[in-house]
């Protein structure tokens, strides 16, 4: 019998609907509490599913609220929510994507992503293939709300969709969806080549053996009328310039004439997908042939490209000047990144494969406009393809600067000088010869009556420093700094920030030139901390502690101490232990310190009191936060990039204070044990590593875990194709199970040896390899026999040790003396004739075998 809603129950959840779209607060927090009673009900779920459905007499907005509160419920209490109303739940999903409404179609696509994003891809069997069969729909709006829920599936889960667990659905897919990308509706054209695009750069094998095809079916593309499918064909064609440029470059001249008419669409968004054609390929070895013949076209676009829209300058509050009485919204403050990371080895050949990415500087003047745009990324296709051209690119461009400098139109006048600093760093050789007259001409321009020519004029200049320190002081450094030092107390906030990072910018440059004008540069800095509000007072800090390092011990001096420290310590002590503004001074103060030398003694007491006293508040919070199971939770999301995080963390604290990990321990190890799975590789890495961590600090008691992990950790040291990385994580991993639980491990010693063996034979010396190898000489003695078959490659892996400390030498010449003694010296000696002489040498001179 099908779910019927009783009527006062419907009345009851609709009232509660139309109430929360009230903007009155009590009102808001009376719906909350209603919620929170109403969840404890399991059928209000299928309240709202009846709602957003089958309700068609309510208004759409009502309706899709419903469902955006049951997506939230999805979100927070799935896995309590009875089969019956699960599967209720699902069925209305997928007999209602073709809502004649396109808003009611999207909020149903998205409570199905919920929904499968919940772990549920694997027990929702039905999902693909009858989203897939909706797709042949004769009606516009099945196929159009199939197509939208399958596009949020394919970003929300591209790693499962081509992954052994769900039989690999992609195989059926992605031809499915190349069909389409003729399709009479421009709006299914875009959802199908939006679907194929998430599999891009993960190159997916089903797309790969498809990739022809696909390329074909985009170039049939390239003249759509329709903007959103221009734009996602540019965003094609720039993830193939990264992962299949083999495909491309027989096509490469039309597809350079395509991006470059693209790059002047009318429409902003298409315009900014295919600017990033050019970063991209800037980054390619093929880029100076490919582009040499078209910069006399490419250049003038990207240069016009680089003016502010009528957008941005309105969003810049470009016709305000004065506004640095204003408090910052605390919303501006961006907060400070700490980048996610994969544990790497060191190799011989150099650092860790695969390490952290490293967060380029934002070399980019408009940082409150943090969002990418038009301009920024002209801006830095110009940026990088100088660096690629070098003077080649000045012809180009030389013609045009002269009449965009010196224009009446701030507009224009500023995007020419943005164009200026862009191409510091490439074309510096060429444009030094214009730089007597040119630095004259910015620095005038930091007078300028609009706050956003001043501005450009400090990021500019500052690419320059190195040129103006160069010259004699009094030609362009003196007057460049008076400037400077005036815009670090304009009335503009935005200026006073481009001002101050300049300025940092020379300081770094000049070190002590600066020396003769101390004075004058603190009275500046020091006013500053009165004025500033709080964005720019973070910005502040790294001026005075870059002038700290570059001028060193010459601060010490009792006048500058007098005017720099009181508003320093003023600051350090309004400051509450818990303000995040304490990370950005104490770098500052560090800065001070160093350089101020004796000068820091009336200071050091009660700043080094401090700091201990912060750091034992840090650590006491972080044991109570840990021990609980916050952790757990992170370690469980299903985000693939919290887990990988999460383990890395588990790895270090484990390193660092396993006391207090230690408790949680038998909680931690099934959950590491689960996800010790190769599909998501940046995950199987650090929690296979964060594994050979715990071993080492657990010993003896890690035997109740064995059992858990060690089958999975040599199913991958087996497995064909493993990346480098993860095959050496896991021999570690196994060889410091092996030294801690050695009569459990050793049993299973022949099924992992020989890749154990050549996986570690190419990384450097160090702790891990030292406790890895450790381990397996311990199993050998528990079960030699287990070694026997492959013996040769455990002779080549010891061979790689440069010098191992000599216990372990030790430990390798019992092995291999036991072996020869046990098999007999000729034998040995007919055995030891396959060795390459190389490695002959090795063990004979090292280990006198």
């Amino acid at each position: 019998m099908e779910w019927q809603p009783d009527e006062q129950g419907l009345q009851q959840v609709l009232q509660l609907l139309k109430d929360s779209q009230s903007p009155d607060t009590a009102t808001q927090r009376a719906v909350q509490e209603k919620l929170e009673q109403l969840n404890q009900f399991p059928d209000f779920n299928n309240y709202l599913i009846f709602v957003l459905t089958s309700l068609k007499s309510e208004d759409e907005p009502t309706r899709s609220l419903s469902g955006l509160i049951l997506k939230n419920n999805v979100k927070a209490h799935y896995q309590n929510f009875p089969p019956a109303v699960a599967d209720f739940i699902k069925r209305e999903c997928l007999n209602n994507i073709g809502d004649p409404s396109p808003l009611i179609r999207a909020t149903i696509g998205i409570l199905i992503t919920t929904i499968a994003s919940k772990g549920e891809l694997q027990t929702w069997p039905e999902l693909l293939p009858q989203l897939c069969n909706l797709l042949n729909s004769e009606d516009y709006n099945t196929c159009e709300g199939s197509f939208g829920a399958l596009q949020k599936i394919c970003e929300d889960s591209s790693e499962l969709l081509d992954s052994d667990a769900l039989n690999r659905p992609l195989n059926i897919m992605i031809p499915k969806f190349l069909q389409f990308f003729k399709h009479c509706s421009p709006k299914i054209r875009s959802h199908a080549i939006a679907c194929v695009n998430q599999f891009i750069i993960g190159r997916a094998q089903a797309l790969m053996d498809n990739i022809d095809t696909f390329i074909e079916s985009l170039f049939a593309l390239a003249g759509d009328e329709d903007c959103e499918v221009r734009k996602n064909v540019c965003r094609a064609l720039v993830m193939l310039l990264e992962v299949r440029i083999d495909r491309l470059i027989p096509h490469m001249h039309s597809i350079i004439q395509y991006m470059l008419q693209r790059t002047q669409d009318a429409d902003e968004n298409v315009a900014l997908e295919a600017c990033e054609f050019w970063l991209t390929l800037a980054e390619q070895p093929i880029c100076k042939e490919a582009l040499s013949g078209h910069l006399v076209q490419l250049i003038p676009i990207l240069v016009n490209g680089m003016k502010y829209s009528e957008i941005d300058i309105i969003l810049l509050k470009g016709d305000v000047e004065e506004d640095d009485t204003v408090p910052d919204s605390e919303q501006d403050i961006k907060p400070r990144f700490h980048k996610s990371r994969t544990v790497t080895l060191q190799h011989e050949g150099g650092e860790g494969e695969e390490g952290e990415d490293i967060d380029e500087d934002e070399d980019d003047d408009d940082d409150t406009l943090s969002d990418w745009n038009l301009r920024k990324c002209s801006a830095a296709a110009l940026d990088v393809l100088a660096n690629v051209f070098r003077d080649d690119l000045l012809p180009h461009l030389l013609p045009l600067l002269k009449g965009l400098l010196f224009h009446p139109d701030w507009v224009i006048k500023e995007s020419g000088i943005l164009v200026l600093g862009a191409i510091a760093e490439g074309c510096m050789q060429g444009m030094v010869q214009y730089l007597p007259e040119l630095i004259p001409h910015l620095i005038q321009c930091l007078c300028d009556k609009k706050a956003l020519v001043r501005s450009i004029a400090c990021w500019t200049l500052s690419r320059y420093a190195h040129w103006v320190v160069s010259q004699p002081p009094d030609a362009h450094l003196k007057p460049l700094m008076t400037e400077l030092l005036k815009r670090i107390l304009d009335g503009n906030k935005r200026v006073q920030e481009a001002a101050c990072s300049a300025f940092a910018t020379l300081e770094e440059e000049a070190c002590t030139e600066l020396v003769p004008y101390l004075s004058f540069i603190l009275d500046t800095l020091v006013f500053a901390f009165g004025k500033y509000q709080h964005k720019n007072l973070l910005i502040l800090y790294d001026a005075i502690g870059t002038l700290a390092d570059s001028v060193g011990h010459h601060l010490n001096q009792p006048e500058y101490i007098q005017k720099l420290m009181p508003p320093l310590i003023q600051k350090w002590n309004e400051l509450k232990d818990e303000d995040k503004d304490l990370f950005p001074l104490l770098e500052c103060l560090s800065s001070v310190a160093t350089a101020l030398q004796s000068g820091f003694l009336p200071y050091c007491e009660p700043v080094y009191q401090r700091c201990v006293t912060l750091v034992q508040k840090t650590l006491a919070q972080a044991m109570q936060y840990y021990s609980n199971i916050l952790i757990l939770s992170y370690m469980q999301d299903t985000m693939p990039e919290v887990r990988q995080s999460s383990f890395a963390l588990l790895g270090d604290l484990t390193k660092a204070c396993f006391p207090h990990v230690k408790p949680c321990i038998a909680e931690f190890m099934p959950i590491l044990g689960t996800n010790l799975n190769p599909e998501f590789i940046s995950v199987c890495n650090n929690a296979t590593w964060a594994i050979g961590e715990i071993c080492m600090q657990m010993g003896v008691e890690m035997q109740p875990y064995v059992a858990l992990v060690l089958p999975h950790l040599v199913e991958i040291i087996n497995r064909p194709n493993t990346p480098k990385t993860l095959l050496e994580n896991t021999a570690i991993t196994i060889g410091r199970l092996g030294y801690v639980c050695p009569q459990e491990v050793a049993p299973m010693l022949q099924q992992f040896i020989r890749p154990w063996c050549t996986s570690l034979r190419n990384i450097r010396d160090n702790e891990e390899k030292d406790s890895a190898f450790r381990g397996i000489c311990v199993m050998i003695g528990v079960n030699p026999g287990g070694v026997v078959q492959d013996f040769i490659f455990f002779c080549d892996a010891v061979a790689s040790w440069v010098n191992p400390k000599d216990d372990l030498r030790d430990m390798f010449c019992k092995i291999l003396h036991g072996f020869k003694d046990q098999v007999g010296e000729e034998n040995w000696q007919q055995f030891s004739e396959q060795f390459p002489p190389i490695l002959k040498e090795r063990l004979s001179a090292c280990y006198g075998v």
